[in-house]
């Protein structure tokens, strides 16, 4: 009796210990989370529904607004993020300080779907594509209200040119309506350099003083330096002639046509040269989900899933068998998917090191102030 009490409990504690395995296995699969820091508004969050459907790994979706935010929680460490989209020159030093574990692209099959030549030039920044999987790309150019243009520069003057906002005499009769020009020294240096014929990847001192000159020559027609208010200020007839990235010139595009507001928007390469960026997924050295990282990154590299993604922001897709899925009026635009010859007009720059980043920050500082 004793035993046979015994061997009932025994039983019993088998079956209650087997049934705890399962609820924590239950509770461990509903508890799978990947962490993603990513820019604002650069994403069809049903995209991210659809993962966490199919999946049922949660996405916790942080946003920012510029790579040095990034940047530091990323050195500090412990960020928490399994997912981070970096630009070029900032994945390509953060790659160097060891911050990022290799991709394995073994375990992201949808890889197989990369553009090739976008992956080639992001070698730049990641050699052998090693750390790096393209999400989104694009080029930095010059956003204009056609008509405001038009009505102080002439119906036949050109319009993709940087002569709009370097050359100080076209800048003059602009600055009535408003200049707005990135500020992101980064950024805007290369295409100074290749529009002065000097080499735009230049970290020679004397060359980026040549920049800067240059841009002090049209300071006074400058009315701010920003981060994204060009957007709204475009999309609104605020402003006439914005210097920024492709897609976000081509949002505010999109939203002057849904506001009906009269406003045209158009957004050019210019014809001297343009750099060329690129927002790439990385996953942190110590991501706490790296499997469920490399999961998203897989999911997001579905043609029809990274084509959503694209036809939402304006942007390029690192994906080259989702360009045929695009929404046709993103797809057939040049400003977003550019030519064969306007290709071969863009460049890549590479990161500053420190020295370098403390004479553009120094030069930078003075162009803004003045001083």
């Amino acid at each position: 009796m004793i035993r046979a009490i015994a061997s009932s409990l025994t039983v019993c504690a088998v079956s209650a210990s087997f049934a705890a395995l399962l609820l924590a296995g239950s509770a461990s699969a509903q508890d799978k989370t990947v962490h993603v820091y990513n820019w604002s508004d650069y994403i069809d969050a049903d995209t991210l529904d659809a993962f966490t459907k199919e999946t049922g790994i949660k996405v916790v979706y942080d946003t920012y607004d510029n790579n040095e935010i990034v940047e530091t929680k990323l050195l500090t460490g412990k960020s928490g993020y399994d997912i981070v989209v970096p630009s070029g020159p900032f994945l390509e030093r953060l790659i160097k300080a060891g911050v990022f574990q290799k991709m394995d692209q073994s375990k992201i099959p949808n890889a197989k779907n990369l553009w090739p030549e976008i992956s080639d030039r992001l070698k730049t920044f990641d050699p052998d594509n090693q750390y790096a999987i393209n999400y989104m790309w694009g080029t930095t150019g010059i956003g204009l209200n056609v008509a405001k243009v038009r009505e102080r520069l002439g119906p036949d003057a050109a319009l993709n040119t940087w002569d709009l906002v370097l050359n100080p005499e076209v800048a003059a009769k602009l600055k009535d309506c408003g200049i707005y020009i990135l500020d992101s020294p980064e950024d805007l240096f290369p295409g100074i350099l290749d529009y002065l014929g000097l080499n735009p990847d230049s970290k020679d001192q004397k060359d980026l003083q040549k920049a800067a000159d240059a841009l002090t020559k049209v300071r006074p027609y400058i009315q701010k330096f920003h981060s994204s208010e060009y957007i709204s200020a475009l999309a609104n007839g605020d402003i006439c002639v914005a210097v920024g990235y492709s897609g976000d010139i081509l949002q505010a595009a999109t939203r002057a046509e849904e506001a009906r507001n009269g406003v045209e928007i158009s957004y050019h390469v210019p014809r001297e040269g343009a750099l060329m960026w690129f927002d790439s997924f990385a996953i942190p050295a110590d991501a706490p989900h790296p499997e469920e990282a490399r999961a998203f990154i897989d999911f997001m590299n579905r043609p029809e899933i990274a084509a959503k993604n694209a036809s939402f922001v304006s942007y390029a897709s690192g994906n080259l068998a989702a360009k045929p899925l695009v929404d046709e009026a993103v797809r057939n635009n040049p400003g977003i998917y550019p030519d064969d010859e306007t290709m071969k007009r863009l460049f890549t720059n590479t990161a500053y090191d420190d020295r370098t980043q403390r004479i553009v920050t120094r030069l930078w500082t003075r162009i803004k102030t003045g001083r």
